[in-house]
């Protein structure tokens, strides 16, 4: 047989393989390179975007619910073990949610939800005890930043009397979280948890994480005061943070409110939503306020994940929810793939040059988070890193926001090259007037 009847079974064999694979998918049997050819619908990109977000909330409430039976562990049998099963699976449950994160900014219904599940920085006096330099800092802009509701039962908030004899849901969040109107009062979600399970990270810029001990939830031996009510309101706390991530995962549903929303106008208000969270989580929230700000001021305190010493790893999964958007696929915890029509493929499509601009960006942002997530595992904490007399981890947390601020920048072209209506990204005085932030800070 001559080397052209070869070639020419060899494909027949291959375009029969096709068919037979998109019939028992139950799709129609089109030539691979028309296939290739076709440029997607907006709508399509758009059901693939919705698709994403109801799997990752899906996947975040499961992480949730597991998390919940370990902290359930951890009260029934305070231990050194059970606490640590408790916190391992609270930075389990990290690892989908923050890939929600790039729903965020342009879905309002996802905005306007996110405070009540991963609100930050707060004042975590509000919740437990704290060091004593914490309550002997005078803080004129929070009455409450140290009131302390595990251990008192009246509370006086904003001139109001607060019957806290309970700790119940109605308690945390009508009464505790953003008490007074102050966003730092955060009284439920991943944080205030956090918080119970690690306390208080006083070690600075130097090594170390949160050291609460088991003993804290331990009623025949407990340590730090009220560990029935502590018990109570990291239980209450949990079971809220399970509630509301159900609750959203119902949203992007093939009913939800939040699925209805994006893919009206044939799916053009679910591109600019989808635009408006790649740009604004990239450069003003993630490059700005999480990673900027703390780095210009040295400041712990502006880290994400605090008191944990997680942070590396909450930027690391905001990237990959970025990258999952922009190339419309998702991986889920149970191994299988969410994959469809992406907003890469449309802007393929309009000018390939642009849409292989994104991707490098992309890349490059996942190699340099890659390198920081590594060195927080093998050398030193994400609050080390941005340390005064720390250059070298200083200079790899920049080289994160420089790929950041790169990578939004390719959006903006990305947006061009569609033709959409101007798209505001968020921004941040860190990036956009560093000068104002300094100045903020000698005052």
């Amino acid at each position: 047989m001559n080397l052209m009847r070869l070639l020419a079974r060899i494909w027949a064999s291959t375009c029969q393989l096709a068919s037979v694979g998109l019939v028992t998918l139950g799709l129609s049997a089109v030539p691979i390179s028309l296939a290739l050819a076709q440029t997607p619908t907006t709508t399509s990109v758009i059901a693939t975007y919705a698709d994403i977000a109801a799997a990752s909330f899906s996947d975040s409430y499961t992480a949730a619910l597991a998390m919940q039976e370990k902290i359930e562990g951890l009260l029934s049998k305070p231990s050194d073990a059970t606490l640590s099963a408790a916190r391992e699976a609270w930075i389990a449950a990290r690892v989908p949610y923050m890939q929600t994160e790039v729903f965020r900014f342009g879905n309002k219904i996802v905005d306007d939800w996110e405070g009540k599940v991963n609100a930050w920085p707060l004042d975590e006096g509000l919740i437990d005890y704290v060091s004593r330099d914490y309550t002997e800092t005078n803080s004129s802009e929070n009455e409450a930043y140290a009131i302390n509701v595990i251990a008192n039962k009246t509370l006086k908030i904003a001139g109001e009397t607060v019957d806290a004899s309970k700790i119940t849901p109605q308690l945390l969040v009508r009464k505790l979280h953003e008490a007074g109107g102050v966003e730092a009062n955060v009284a439920t979600g991943y944080h205030a948890i956090e918080f119970l399970l690690w306390g208080q990270d006083l070690n600075g810029t130097g090594k170390g994480a949160g050291a609460r001990p088991a003993t804290d939830y331990d009623v025949g031996n407990c340590t730090g005061g009220n560990c029935e009510r502590r018990a109570e309101y990291l239980r209450v706390a949990t079971s809220l943070l399970v509630e509301q991530l159900k609750l959203m995962a119902g949203h992007w549903s093939s009913a939800g409110v939040a699925r209805r929303e994006v893919m009206k106008d044939d799916g053009k208000a679910g591109l600019i939503a989808l635009f408006t969270g790649l740009g604004s989580l990239t450069y003003g929230e993630l490059a700005g306020e999480r990673m900027k700000l703390g780095l210009m001021i040295h400041d712990p305190e502006e880290e994400h994940d605090c008191f944990s010493d997680n942070t590396h790893n909450s930027h690391f999964y905001d990237a990959v929810g970025i990258r999952n958007v922009y190339l419309g696929t998702y991986k889920r915890l149970d191994g299988a793939t969410i994959k469809g029509p992406s907003v890469s493929d449309l802007v393929k499509a309009k000018n390939p040059a642009i849409d292989a601009d994104v991707r490098a960006a992309l890349e490059t942002t996942m190699a340099r988070m890659g390198a920081l997530k590594t060195r927080a595992e093998t050398i030193e904490a994400y609050d080390q890193m941005i340390g005064e007399e720390n250059p070298e981890g200083n200079t790899v947390v920049q080289s994160v926001i420089d790929a950041l601020a790169a990578q939004a920048k390719t959006f903006e072209e990305a947006i061009s090259a569609l033709g959409l209506e101007s798209i505001a990204f968020e921004g941040s005085d860190s990036l956009d007037a560093p000068e104002k932030v300094l100045e903020e800070q000698k005052g």
